[in-house]
């Protein structure tokens, strides 16, 4: 085997010890984006999250390269049916011939337990989408229904924050009323099937549109005197918790207590273009790592402190092609080589530095103690 130099930073070492580990075991998802022509295979994919202990991955689409690839893996997968194919999904025979070509096939050796109908299909440019959304959702879950797979496999879809129309403070939060015409009715859907409904919530955004009011301490989980909710009194020390008891408070205010609220996105930038603020390598490292944190507690939300926060990292890894400013490039954990692309935060006890990885079959990593056989390294090779 040809030399293998590879510098990693302290991330990849911290992504192999205790506590992160801990943490993604305790239930944080990531989203595996393919926008790119540059990633690795599915196989070496499979690879790195099995050394890193992530077990539930979030799609776009129903790639069979990749579900094949996990067979047998234990990894717990959400799939999606793209948002041009919503209108198709409304029509019963459809919606089941989708199933039988994209699910039936890898069940039960891979476990895809959840089915996203489209994604932000509530926005301003998706008109069209909106009234087909619902249709679309109801039929998939009938097909599922049909085909006896319906105890397995869930039906929800995911929507943008730019849903609420208050979001502040989170006890006061509410719907668009564009919007609510939808909504209403897609909460039934999920109360009846007692499925969860997904929001991509982005705090990152907040603090780009208005650095100089928003705290960057707040937006980061950094120590903070965070803000009160003048009607609850609950105290909130960072902002992705508030505008989940916004969502909370919105489905709420529209009659509804039985829905449960889950992250299918959140992330920060490690780059971006001039004008986008705070997209550096070292805010995303903070962002993530003290989210990994708190997902190692268990911890829920000022509103909901027993039930502990359901979230999907953005993204696995940085993808090339994606179109728009430069920071929707530049979300990635990893580089496509496999490399981390920043040094999330987290140290346990001392200093873990960074390190070459040689052809040698075993190295030992002194400041961590962390002893790894090479062969678990096929990914990188």
């Amino acid at each position: 085997m040809a030399s293998l130099s590879l510098r990693l930073s302290a991330f990849f070492l911290l992504l192999l010890s205790g506590q992160l580990r801990q943490s993604l075991s305790y239930g944080v998802g990531i989203n595996y984006g393919q926008i790119a022509n540059n990633l690795p295979s599915p196989t070496r994919v499979l690879s790195l999250l099995q050394s890193v202990s992530i077990t539930k991955v979030k799609l776009y689409d129903a790639d069979p390269n990749v579900l094949r690839a996990f067979s047998n893996s234990n990894v717990e997968f959400i799939i999606g049916i793209r948002n041009e194919y919503l209108p198709n999904m409304t029509d019963p025979n459809k919606a089941i011939a989708w199933l039988k070509e994209h699910v039936q096939p890898h069940l039960p050796q891979t476990k895809i337990t959840c089915i996203t109908v489209g994604n932000e299909i509530l926005n301003d440019s998706n008109t069209a989408l909106m009234t087909v959304l619902l249709p679309a959702m109801q039929t998939v879950h009938e097909a599922l229904v049909a085909l006896g797979l319906d105890d397995q496999v869930n039906v929800t879809t995911a929507h943008s924050l730019t849903i609420l129309g208050n979001s502040f403070p989170p006890s006061s939060g509410s719907f668009r009323q564009d919007y609510a015409g939808y909504l209403l009715p897609i909460l039934n859907f999920h109360a009846q099937t007692k499925t969860p409904f997904l929001i991509n919530a982005y705090p990152y955004f907040a603090y780009k549109a208005n650095p100089s009011q928003v705290p960057l301490e707040y937006v980061l989980f950094e120590p903070n005197q965070g803000m009160t909710d003048p009607n609850t009194n609950l105290n909130y020390d960072n902002m992705l918790y508030a505008q989940i008891d916004a969502v909370y408070s919105a489905i709420k205010a529209m009659g509804h207590t039985d829905v449960d609220v889950r992250i299918s996105e959140t992330g920060w930038p490690s780059k971006g273009d001039e004008d986008e603020v705070g997209a550096t390598p070292q805010n995303a490292g903070i962002y993530n790592g003290n989210l990994m944190k708190r997902i190692a507690k268990k911890e829920g939300t000022p509103m909901k402190p027993s039930e502990p926060i359901d979230i999907y990292v953005f993204a696995l890894f940085n993808e090339n092609l994606k179109p728009g400013p430069g920071s929707e490039r530049n979300y990635g954990l990893f580089y496509p080589d496999g490399t981390p692309v920043y040094n999330i935060g987290q140290q346990q006890e001392g200093y873990l530095p960074q390190f070459t990885i040689s052809s040698a079959s075993l190295m030992k990593v002194t400041s961590g103690l962390i002893f790894l056989s090479i062969t678990s390294l096929a990914f990188l090779i």
